[in-house]
């Protein structure tokens, strides 16, 4: 198992072991001490499935009070995963990381409090599971537009769909 840092300091990329044979694959997609030696640490709260159709763009959502670190892993096609800095005097602050995950490739983001989130599907459709360490709470969500141009994401669509 790899934990690789991305240019967001905090913003890990996970790349699982996965074993197969003729009878299929196994992988852990959680390991509290592995995970935690990686640098990604819960306690994780809740869990989320989210499943969408080709040119979905969802988010960019994020919490202030209650903040929510992610692990984000597609169960099914492919998608553009993106997290956004938005911490307050971060050097970072406004600056963008995305990474292609699908089911095909295993890979897990794992995006920490104080970043935004988002992801477009780039597939015909995408599941998406992801365990947060804050609970969800609507009166404390705030989002930032897809197409903000001082974040400036690349997105692999023109016209999303949006949420």
């Amino acid at each position: 198992m790899r934990f690789l840092e991305t240019e967001l300091k905090g913003v890990i990329l996970v790349e699982p072991d996965v074993f197969e044979d003729p009878r299929g694959l196994f992988l852990e997609t959680y390991h509290a001490e592995k995970y935690a030696d990686g640098g990604i640490r819960g306690p994780f709260v809740q869990d989320n499935f989210s499943r969408s159709v080709r040119g979905t763009l969802r988010g960019l959502h994020y919490q202030l009070r209650q903040p929510q670190g992610k692990l984000v892993m597609v169960v099914e096609g492919m998608v553009f995963d993106v997290a956004v800095d938005v911490r307050t005097g971060s050097p970072t602050f406004g600056r963008w990381v995305g990474v292609e995950l699908s089911a095909e490739n295993k890979r897990q983001l794992y995006v920490p409090a104080g970043f935004a989130h988002g992801y477009c599907v780039v597939s015909a459709t995408a599941g998406l599971l992801y365990k947060c360490t804050a609970l969800y709470s609507p009166q404390d969500e705030r989002g930032i537009i897809w197409n903000d141009r001082t974040v400036g994401i690349r997105w692999p669509v023109t016209h999303p769909l949006l949420s």
